[in-house]
């Protein structure tokens, strides 16, 4: 039986927040459907944070709504602390992503907390979906800087598993072990995703890496050894941190969902598809870097 791996679609949020171009509402929705179509459903559409810091995303509420409304579409929003969970959850977004970085002083320059006020923020966000009417949205969260900060420099694994553990016990959903900045290496991804596995069982995790040092698919390949089946990934590689000016470069969908396949794993995604609309996003967002790799060589002939 083939296996089946999960690619998460970033690129609408995290390859948009440092974009010089800001799309209008049309051509993120416009993304969104023809991800779908091309088979990609779990997509981060935007983030509910104050436009004054990320004007990119002044539309969110907007871009949630509709979104809801594409058949198939399984839509995520990322929020910085708990009045961005209000909004999302009044919105209607059913999956929603908060961050904490391992990093303290990566933690203090992204939400202006220290990592233990983010663990307490992330409480209050629980206790607001549990208390909350209707449908319980899903929350998970990331570990960012989880293999080194631009900052502070080393992050000491045994502090990542610390705070996943702590994410678990608060009520997350789902942890996401992440390489914000692209320091991590296929021996470290092994080593430390496979012990916040352990400490967080069953919660599921999920790896988001940077392909700044080039050795994103390699830590893919080596979260899949570990039995990782789901992803972060940012059509063309685009994306970064504000607060970490090396952390240019996601890893690219369409890089991923290649390797995925050509490991004889099913991702459901059209590539063709996928492919296409790369070109649409080169053209809506001039001057902008784009990963390599497949989507500037294309695929083999058959």
């Amino acid at each position: 039986m083939i296996e089946t791996v999960q690619l998460r679609e970033v690129g609408p949020r995290d390859g948009l927040q440092m974009t010089k171009t800001i799309l209008s509402t049309e051509q993120k929705l416009e993304w969104c459907r023809r991800e779908v179509a091309a088979g990609i459903v779990d997509i981060e559409v935007t983030s509910f944070v104050s436009p004054k810091i990320a004007p990119q995303f002044a539309d969110a509420a907007e871009v949630a709504r509709q979104a809801l409304a594409i058949e198939g579409c399984r839509p995520a929003a990322l929020v910085p602390n708990l009045k961005g969970a209000q909004l999302a959850i009044d919105a209607g977004i059913k999956s929603i992503y908060f961050v904490i970085s391992a990093s303290d002083a990566h933690n203090r320059a992204n939400v202006r907390r220290t990592t233990e006020e983010s663990l307490e923020e992330f409480r209050r966000i629980i206790e607001y979906r549990d208390a909350h009417s209707g449908e319980r949205a899903w929350i998970g969260s990331g570990v960012a800087t989880a293999f080194g900060c631009t900052i502070q420099g080393e992050v000491p694994e045994k502090r990542v598993i610390e705070i996943a553990a702590a994410l678990a016990a608060a009520g997350a959903d789902g942890i996401n072990v992440a390489d914000t900045v692209g320091y991590g290496d296929p021996r470290q991804v092994r080593r430390l995703v496979k012990a916040v596995m352990d400490e967080v069982a069953p919660l599921p995790v999920a790896c988001h890496f940077h392909d700044t040092r080039g050795l994103g698919l390699a830590n893919i390949l080596a979260a899949v050894d570990i039995g990782v089946r789901s992803f972060d990934a940012s059509l063309a590689g685009i994306g970064g941190c504000p607060f970490a000016p090396s952390a240019s470069g996601n890893v690219d969908t369409e890089g991923a969902a290649y390797l995925l396949e050509r490991l004889g794993l099913r991702t459901g995604i059209d590539m063709s598809a996928l492919m296409a609309l790369r070109q649409d996003i080169e053209r809506w967002l001039p001057g902008e870097q784009f990963a390599r790799g497949i989507g500037l060589a294309g695929l083999p002939k058959r």
